[in-house]
C-alpha cells in the first residue's frame, strides 16, 4: 500500500484524491494546500464520498523547502495540482525525497523545464511524468490509442472542450479551471506536427465545424498546450498530429477580439498613474465574471486517426461525452482531470514507468489508459470506416 501526496486541494486535486481513494487502495492520501481550511474541507469531502478515512489534510507552502519536505519524505508518489508555473520549482524536492511525480502541466515551455531534471531523477531512481491532466493528458492517450490500433498512422487530430450544459451568451462558456491557464491556451502558440515537421501556429485560428450528435454544430480552433511534447515524440511515427479546442459557435470570434486589441499584453502600461499589465487586469475581471456563472458542465472529446489497417486505408474515430456527476457533485472537468492524473500516479506507484523524466506519451500506452477509464464507468464510442480520400495526405 502506497502513500500519495497531492499538492493543491482545489477542484482537480480533490477529484484526484477521490479517485485514489476508490481505486488505489492507498495507505494514506495527504491532501496539502496553502489554505488549511481548504485542505480540511476537501479531505472531509473525499472521506465522506469514498467512505474512508485515508485522506488527511495538511497545510503547506509548496515553494518553501522547510514546509514541503516533511510531506514529500513520507510519500511514494506526488500528484502536483499546483499552478503550472510552479512545477519546475517543486519537482526537484520530490526527486530529492525519492518520490515519483506527476503533474497537470498545461504549458509546454514549463513542461520542458521539468523534463530537464531527467539526469537527477534517473540517479534517484524515480519517475517524473508531466502533463497528466485532460488536455494535455487524457486526449493524448486517445491519440496513442488510435496509433496503437492502426498498422500505419498518417494523421491524428484531437479535439476537446469543457462546456456548460446550458450555455449563456455572449461567450457560452463556464470557467472550470484557472483563468490564467485559459488565457494561456488562447494566447500562446500551438505546437503541431505537419507533414513530418514541428510547426508553431497561431491560436484562436484555423476554425472548423464539428458535428457532435449530442450537441449539434460546434466549432473547433487551435489552442496552445494540448499536444504538449507528443509532436516531438511522434515525429517519424505519424506525419500529422494536431489538437483543437471545442466550443459553442461564436466563442472563438469573441475571444479573438481581446487578443487582437491587446487585452492579453504582459508588458506593463500606465493607467491613471498606476503601472499595470493588461493581462493581469483581464484575468481578474474576466475570471471573476465567468466565475459567477453557475451551471453543470460537460466534456466532449474526439480523436480521429487516419492510416492503414490490414492493408486498407481506414479512418478511426473515438468519441467521449461526459457530464457532471450528480451523485458526487464533481464536474466533468474535475472528474476527467482527476482520474487522469490518478491513473498515472497509480501507474508510477506500481513502478511501471521508466526512470527519469518521461514524456507523457512514453510513460503508458493509450490502450492501458483507456482500459482504466472504462473501469471508472467512462465510456467511449469507437467507429471505423474506410478512408475514402487517402490521396489528400500525400502532398
Amino acid at each position: 500500500m502506497k502513500t500519495y501526496a497531492i499538492l493543491g486541494a482545489g477542484m482537480q486535486g480533490t477529484a484526484a484524491a477521490y479517485d485514489l481513494a476508490r481505486f488505489a487502495q492507498p495507505a494514506r492520501i495527504i491532501l496539502a494546500d496553502v489554505s488549511l481550511d481548504q485542505a480540511i474541507s476537501s479531505a472531509t469531502r473525499v472521506n465522506r464520498l469514498a467512505e474512508t478515512n485515508s485522506c488527511e489534510a495538511v497545510q503547506v507552502n509548496a515553494l518553501a523547502e522547510d514546509s514541503i519536505r516533511p510531506i514529500l519524505e513520507s510519500a511514494d508518489v506526488v500528484l502536483s495540482c499546483l499552478p503550472y508555473w510552479m512545477h519546475p520549482s517543486v519537482a526537484p524536492h520530490a526527486i530529492a525525497c525519492g518520490c515519483h511525480w506527476c503533474d497537470l502541466g498545461g504549458n509546454t515551455q514549463i513542461t520542458w523545464q521539468t523534463l530537464n531534471l531527467d539526469e537527477t531523477a534517473a540517479e534517484k531512481g524515480v519517475s517524473i511524468v508531466p502533463d497528466c491532466g485532460l488536455a494535455p493528458g487524457l486526449v493524448n492517450s486517445i491519440g496513442l490509442w488510435l496509433i496503437e490500433h492502426l498498422d500505419e498512422t498518417d494523421t491524428v487530430n484531437l479535439y476537446c472542450g469543457v462546456l456548460p450544459q446550458h450555455p449563456q451568451p455572449p461567450f457560452n462558456y463556464k470557467l472550470t479551471f484557472n483563468v490564467e491557464g485559459l488565457v494561456t491556451e488562447y494566447d500562446y502558440k500551438a505546437i503541431v506536427l505537419r507533414n513530418g515537421e514541428i510547426k508553431e501556429v497561431d491560436t484562436l485560428a484555423e476554425l472548423e465545424e464539428l458535428d457532435i450528435p449530442e450537441l449539434g454544430r460546434m466549432e473547433a480552433f487551435t489552442t496552445s498546450g494540448g499536444t504538449s511534447t507528443a509532436p516531438y515524440s511522434l515525429r517519424g511515427i505519424v506525419r500529422n498530429y494536431e489538437y483543437k479546442t471545442i466550443r459553442f459557435p461564436g466563442h472563438c470570434e469573441r475571444m479573438r477580439i481581446f487578443k487582437d486589441f491587446g487585452f492579453w499584453r504582459e508588458d506593463a502600461i500606465e493607467v491613471k498613474g498606476v503601472r499595470v499589465a493588461p493581462k493581469d487586469v483581464f484575468n481578474r475581471v474576466f475570471g471573476e465574471s465567468l466565475g459567477k456563472i453557475t451551471d453543470t458542465d460537460q466534456c466532449v472529446v474526439r480523436g480521429v486517426g487516419l492510416g492503414r489497417r490490414n492493408g486498407r486505408p481506414v479512418r478511426l474515430q473515438v468519441d467521449l461525452l461526459d457530464r457532471q456527476c450528480e451523485q458526487t457533485g464533481f464536474t466533468s472537468m474535475e472528474r476527467l482531470t482527476g482520474c487522469s492524473i490518478s491513473i498515472y500516479a497509480q501507474h508510477l506507484a506500481n513502478d511501471d514507468a521508466p526512470r527519469g523524466c518521461v514524456r507523457y506519451e512514453k510513460a503508458m500506452t493509450g490502450t492501458q489508459f483507456v482500459e482504466q477509464l472504462e473501469r471508472r464507468g467512462i465510456s467511449f464510442r469507437f467507429t471505423e470506416e474506410e478512408d475514402v480520400n487517402p490521396i489528400r495526405r500525400e502532398g
